[in-house]
């Protein structure tokens, strides 16, 4: 029995055309993080059969699909398929994604090949991620169509993901230390760490509808540079297929920069590297943590 999870936020761009891309013998559970737009009345409205799990804030990606994750497992699913709500299913997606993982058992992620959202094209995010896997002729063989029928790769990121039980009972839920972003790629770093393994099925197709936008810069120690510091750190850190894992030379680093901040009487570079380092002491803990709990097998955070 397969269960779709769905987490959804002000999704009505996207909704319509991602629901009515779900075969019907599929059990879909939305996860709503608190959307402000008509999702849950157009879901109520037109589909009373999906299971929705509204809730009163925003959870982000990982603690969402969490939700979804042990209400599937509860009802006695045998697989959990992720499903951004950006992204469009074709018709024999999740089953061409099955009969893979039955041919290779030793899969713990499987996911199928991300078009955009014209379909006439790879996804951008997703073509990135396989040509930093060492993949550099991927998309010249997609469009000569001389893939392989399957690829294993360290990474995918998480639009389109099938997860046997025995990941989830191995491996668990996403990380809560993560809000959103990241959280695929941690996942990924423990599904390695556990012996298992990441595989893109090339004949299972998903569509991607998402915009390719330019990055925007972030100013040096604004709000905005210390959560993508958070984000970046949590990930070097909670890396568990990485042992040397020591806070100490970075604490060290920024400390050196600080004296020659103070030296040079520039207060605003010393203030700014003081919250870093405030910033490293405050999560380095809860980071930690994060490691001694993903090393054990378990169905963690579910």
């Amino acid at each position: 029995m397969v269960y779709i999870i769905i987490v959804t936020y002000n999704a009505m761009q996207w909704l319509s055309k991602t629901l009515s891309s779900i075969p019907a013998e599929f059990s879909v559970v939305i996860v709503d993080n608190n959307s402000s737009d008509k999702t849950l009345d157009f879901i109520n409205n037109n589909y009373q059969q999906i299971t929705v799990l509204s809730q009163s804030e925003n959870l982000g990606f990982g603690k969402a699909n969490n939700l979804g994750i042990s209400y599937a497992l509860n009802k006695g699913a045998d697989y959990v398929f992720l499903l951004n709500q950006d992204a469009y299913l074709h018709p024999t997606t999740i089953e061409k994604l099955l009969d893979a993982h039955k041919s290779n058992p030793q899969l713990g992620i499987i996911s199928p090949l991300h078009l955009n959202g014209n379909g006439d094209n790879l996804d951008v995010g997703f073509l990135n991620a396989i040509t930093n896997s060492g993949l550099e002729h991927f998309n010249d063989n997609f469009k000569a169509q001389k893939l392989n029928s399957v690829y294993e790769l360290p990474f995918v990121n998480a639009a389109a993901w099938l997860l046997p039980k025995q990941t989830l009972e191995i491996v668990g839920g996403f990380d809560p230390i993560f809000f959103h972003y990241g959280e695929d790629d941690n996942y990924c770093q423990r599904i390695l760490f556990h012996g298992l393994k990441i595989g893109v099925v090339t004949d299972a197709i998903i569509n991607h509808d998402r915009e390719n936008r330019t990055p925007k810069k972030v100013e040096i120690y604004s709000s905005q540079y210390y959560k993508t510091k958070e984000k970046d750190y949590k990930l070097r850190w909670s890396n568990i297929l990485e042992s040397n894992y020591s806070f100490k030379p970075k604490l060290w680093e920024l400390q050196k920069r600080r004296i020659k901040a103070l030296l040079k009487l520039d207060f605003k570079l010393f203030s700014g590297v003081g919250k870093e380092i405030q910033l490293i002491k405050k999560h380095k803990s809860e980071i930690l943590n994060s490691r001694a709990i993903n090393m054990t097998k378990g169905r963690h955070y579910l």
